[in-house]
């Protein structure tokens, strides 16, 4: 008569360190078998067919031992009715290899895109997403098994502009590691993630940090705030909307995009209050713009289309691309050129000033004014960076303190 094994409990597994195999009792056969490198995995010695065979249950600890005994349990159940659990996992392996061997890279991305979709803060953004990997991606290896992709592969795609870009190509990379992780969920691959950074590319790529370090920082072109007031006077003489919002954009302080998609509902002429909505923030907060008369002014003078809920619009209602804002200042400085005043240039890198480049001009006129601590500036840009611009966001966003420091940027604006 067989001697019945003793049980051994959970505690007992775990102290288990020699290599060797350990009968743990529960289920004849089960066994955990610990390697020289010390890596545990349960084992079950049965017969099936009249062949003695050693079947995988899993590693341990990730099958605990009242798991493996279950799965021991169930595996001898299937050998008692004539199925062969090893064949039967063979040809499911083989099935997954053949759907996974169908599924492209491509199909993968759309996938993941999909899902992924109601993480991000706006259509914008779930759109650029899914460009990155159609601009760099796809056109390499878009068309390959998602199951098949290496490491090497990947590098192909990446060192084109892993120097030249940084920023970009450390988006891609990570775009690429999230469809794979997708991949892996979804059981359409079983190989690891070959876009991984740690313990993949990263022995094989520069760090971006030290590139963007070595590259030094590129700031938007931006003009000395002494010379925003011809700026300014001059797009007060352009009845265009494009010019209206690149004056709302100067009198704020706002991000190009922040008054791009700005919408009526968002304003409150009554308090001369633009509240932008935190989906459509950086920080992902709501944000409270104090507005002066002039800036009332004008906004209520923008023509409202009915069927568009946007403030500063193209003919169709959409809103302004941050494309048609750059393009003004650029007719605008080619105009000042050849009227011989000069231009709109940024005097350090001698590049034609930005719309986002006017947030850089209003803080240097910021840091210069007297009276104003430097958070009051901080959170009209809605730069959350600081200890006491946290606090000062968590108490009232200085509202009236920042009125008051906009209605002087105004002043200094207009030249008065």
């Amino acid at each position: 008569m067989p001697v019945k094994v003793k049980e051994l409990s959970a505690i007992q597994i775990k102290r288990l360190c020699e290599p060797g195999k350990y009968a743990v009792g529960g289920v004849s056969g089960l066994m955990l078998r610990i390697t020289k490198t010390g890596s545990k995995g349960w084992v079950l010695r049965t017969s099936i067919s009249g062949r003695r065979v050693d079947a995988g249950l899993g590693g341990y600890p990730d099958i605990s031992l009242s798991d493996a005994r279950e799965k021991a349990r169930q595996f001898k159940e299937k050998v008692a009715a004539g199925i062969d659990p090893l064949a039967e996992r063979k040809e499911a392996k083989a099935q997954l290899a053949k759907k996974s061997s169908l599924v492209t890279f491509e199909q993968a991305a759309l996938n993941c895109h999909s899902v992924k979709q109601q993480e991000f803060k706006n259509h914008k953004h779930a759109k650029q997403w899914i460009t990155t990997l159609s601009n760099y991606v796809i056109p390499l290896i878009g068309d390959r098994p998602i199951a098949d992709i290496t490491t090497t592969e990947c590098l192909e795609v990446l060192k084109p502009v892993w120097s030249d870009k940084p920023e970009t190509a450390s988006r891609v990379r990570q775009r690429m590691a999230t469809v794979f992780d997708y991949a892996l969920a979804a059981n359409i691959r079983t190989a690891p993630n070959p876009a991984a950074w740690k313990g993949c590319l990263e022995p094989l790529l520069p760090s971006i940090a030290k590139i963007k370090k070595q590259k030094g920082a590129q700031h938007q072109p931006a003009l000395h705030y002494s010379d925003i007031p011809p700026l300014y006077k001059d797009l007060q003489a352009r009845p265009n909307i494009s010019a209206a919002a690149l004056r709302s954009l100067i009198l704020t302080g706002c991000r190009s995009g922040e008054v791009r998609l700005a919408e009526w509902d968002e304003f409150n002429f009554t308090d001369q209050v633009w509240c932008i909505p935190h989906t459509r923030m950086k920080a992902g907060k709501d944000h409270l713009v104090p507005l002066s008369d002039q800036a009332c002014e004008i906004i209520q003078s923008m023509p409202h289309m009915l069927d568009s809920p946007y403030v500063f619009t193209s003919n169709r209602g959409n809103p302004l691309s941050d494309a048609t804002l750059a393009r003004l200042i650029k007719v605008m400085h080619e105009q000042s050129n050849k009227n011989a005043n000069g231009g709109y240039l940024d005097t350090i890198s001698n590049r034609i000033a930005t719309p986002h480049g006017m947030r850089s001009s209003f803080k240097e006129w910021a840091r210069a004014q007297p009276g104003f601590a430097d958070e009051i500036s901080e959170l009209q840009l809605a730069h959350v960076s600081t200890d006491a611009t946290r606090a000062a966001y968590a108490r009232d966003s200085l509202l009236e303190q920042r009125r008051e420091l906009m209605l002087l940027w105004e002043k200094h604006c207009e030249g008065s």
